[in-house]
């Protein structure tokens, strides 16, 4: 029977992709790529664009292909036979990225194609080249064989690393729980959440209530138990997990920290930089590390007394000093007293699906195009669903999944992935897929299984929208610059937090909402509320996201494998630069942060700050012409949305805007004095 995972005739055949499939079909797919690759090398005397580049973006886009469900499903479904095909099918893909990229006879072709594009090419063609020509020096193409092969040894060690970094998260957020027999241990929190912690008790033969370690659980026992141990208890397993002072050492990530930041200098030394900060900005808008920490510092010193003043109040409200795991509750507090308001009143106005619905509706009064949930496409779990995007024409252009609620194994927080991106390159158009991941709040027992999501769930689902937009509107026909994919690391999240200001207004949310008893829109005088508490706490939410940008990137621009400071030393320092609650000694930070130890955004977290201030100023565009102006609509998906990796991202920014971003437009939108 023929490999499913190497049918890409159409979406991914989830009802048949078996783990067992996935060794054997990367194994198929890259040897017939060697082959391929050197017969276009042996042809290729003179070559051209469409002789060599573009047969490569085609396997390249067949590659991703057969690797994305692979990489998808280890992710959402917590299965140990997925997780074990996942780290034996990573060497075979990450040895052939790392074999391409430091082809010599590859490179020397792309820069005879470079030669011929330097005429009347259009700039998508360059780019590609361009980015590819980059992509070699940064794999070490210049090196001798041996450092090559060094390299390509850190690659590996590398990706089998950082894989274990999120494992150990997953396993030890898992084998976290936390039995409560006394329901007035659990007083303040809403009924849903009461539900779920029964369901879970039932789950595994008990009685009472089980606390686990998925986002939501945490998230409402932060901010509405009333009883503050079990606060203090939730947070120090969330802050110790996969570390030194967590419940099994064998999920201790500290030697992964240790050899992933090793690895990364090494790396990066061996290709002509000075340290992992200076390699990571090869890609990125920003020039230098100075740059970055410059940015940073100005951001945190503007933002400073705002800040202050926002923890002097809070303090006093609370009657008592505040420690990490009180802040957010007292916040919530303070909100309820000030303004009237709480997330757990507005949670009744949003149900999942009349959020959705409401959401793409503003991307139709946008953007003109239609969405529609499609049934029967087959999915790996019962509630995922699948819909189609068309433009303004009825043209399909796109699709997308959705897996939107928490569930044991699923690896926390939210992302966009691509499922297929874009790509024509002999008249046959392949339209982009993606995958829309949250950890909501799963279904509740009332008649109609809804799930109630808060307001920041709310601004959570724009924010991955507006990445998925970024995904489905391209019209760059290459895959390797089409989407997300090119653009600038720090710029990629322009377009999702962009989205995250329409979650405040007033008209898109009363198409978002609807009472769970009544169907009754959010009314105007609760959004009034809302608005006014937009700012509660957000100077200090500023200062905790640049102490991780400071902390991510001093860990990698001051690396001295001669002097290693210790990443928790690092973290001091800076926690004394910028933090304002101060955190207990056991308190393990980098030891969850897979967003820089397993992810894209090592060196690189500062991309949301800096793409928040693009954003900021971008939306300011909208209110000065109307939050729904066609007009500006129109310039930003063709100047942003559409471009992909396609030219500079700061010219597209000035071509949208008529001028450079200024960074007071996100001190305005945080409530912070700009004067």
């Amino acid at each position: 029977m023929p490999n499913p995972l190497l049918d890409i005739s159409s979406l991914p055949r989830f009802g048949d992709i078996l783990p067992e499939h996935v060794a054997p079909a990367l194994s198929e797919l890259i040897a017939a790529h060697r082959e391929k690759l050197n017969e276009l090398l042996d042809k290729s005397d003179e070559p051209t664009f469409e002789s060599l580049v573009a047969p490569l973006e085609e396997m390249d886009h067949e590659l991703s292909r057969v690797w994305s469900p692979v990489s998808h499903l280890q992710g959402v479904l917590g299965s140990r036979d997925w997780r074990d095909a996942y780290n034996k099918a990573l060497p075979l893909l990450t040895e052939y990225g790392t074999e391409l990229s430091q082809n010599s006879r590859l490179q020397k072709a792309y820069a005879a194609v470079a030669k011929g594009l330097e005429g009347n090419a259009s700039s998508a063609k360059k780019s590609v080249v361009a980015h590819a020509l980059r992509d070699f020096h940064l794999a070490g193409v210049d090196l001798p064989e041996a450092d090559k092969a060094r390299f390509k040894a850190i690659m590996q060690q590398l990706a089998k690393t950082q894989a274990a970094f999120e494992h150990n998260i997953q396993d030890a957020s898992d084998a976290w729980s936390l039995h409560i027999d006394d329901e007035g241990d659990l007083e303040g929190l809403p009924e849903y959440a009461l539900q779920r912690a029964a369901a879970e008790a039932r789950k595994r033969d008990r009685q009472g209530w089980l606390l686990t370690l998925d986002y939501p659980t945490y998230d409402a026992i932060m901010r509405l138990a009333e009883k503050r141990p079990l606060r203090e208890t939730m947070y120090k397993a969330w802050v110790t997990r996969a570390s030194d002072k967590g419940a099994d050492p064998a999920w201790d990530n500290s030697d992964n920290i240790a050899e992933i930041l090793s690895l990364r200098h090494e790396a990066a030394n061996l290709v002509g930089f000075s340290n992992y900060a200076d390699y990571s900005l090869a890609t990125k808008m920003a020039s230098a590390p100075a740059e970055v920490i410059d940015f940073l510092r100005e951001l945190a010193s503007r933002s400073r007394l705002s800040a202050e003043k926002e923890l002097v109040e809070l303090t006093e409200f609370a009657g008592q000093t505040l420690a990490p795991w009180d802040a957010a509750f007292w916040l919530e507090k303070l909100k309820q007293k000030k303004y009237s308001i709480s997330n757990e009143e507005l949670r009744q106005f949003f149900p999942a699906q009349t959020a959705i619905d409401g959401l793409f509706s503003l991307a139709e009064r946008l953007y003109g195009v239609t969405l529609k949930r499609e049934e029967g496409i087959p999915a790996w779990h019962e509630d995922v669903h699948y819909y189609s995007i068309h433009d303004e024409h009825s043209i399909l252009i796109g699709g997308f999944y959705t897996d939107l609620f928490a569930r044991s194994g699923k690896r926390n927080g939210a992302w966009v992935d691509e499922c297929i991106n874009r790509k024509n390159l002999n008249g046959h158009t392949i339209l982009p897929v993606g995958y829309l991941v949250c950890n909501f709040p799963p279904p509740d027992n009332s008649t109609d299984k809804r799930s109630l999501l808060t307001h920041e769930d709310v601004v959570t689902l724009f924010h991955e929208f507006g990445h998925m937009l970024h995904h489905l509107l391209t019209r760059i026909d290459y895959p390797s610059i089409a989407g997300i994919n090119g653009v600038p690391w720090d710029a990629v999240e322009l377009p999702s937090q962009f989205m995250e200001n329409f979650a405040w207004n007033y008209e898109v949310l009363e198409q978002c909402s609807a009472h769970a008893e009544t169907g009754e829109p959010l009314p105007p005088h609760l959004f009034k509320k809302l608005d006014e508490s937009r700012h509660a706490g957000a100077a200090m939410a500023m200062m905790r996201q640049l102490e991780f940008g400071l902390f991510d990137f001093r860990l990698h621009a001051e690396y001295d494998p001669t002097a290693v400071k210790a990443a928790l030393d690092v973290l001091a320092e800076v926690r004394d630069e910028v933090a304002l609650i101060p955190s207990p000694d056991y308190n393990r930070l980098p030891h969850g942060f897979s967003h820089i130890f397993a992810g894209g955004y090592a060196a690189g977290y500062y991309s949301y700050k800096w793409a928040e201030v693009l954003a900021a100023d971008a939306f300011g565009a909208f209110e000065e012409a109307g939050v729904f102006d066609a007009d500006t609509a129109r310039r930003f998906r063709s100047e942003i949305l559409e471009v992909g990796g396609s030219c500079d991202i700061m010219q597209a920014y000035i071509a949208f805007r008529g001028r450079k971003p200024g960074i007071d437009a996100l001190l305005r939108q945080c409530g912070i004095a700009t004067k």
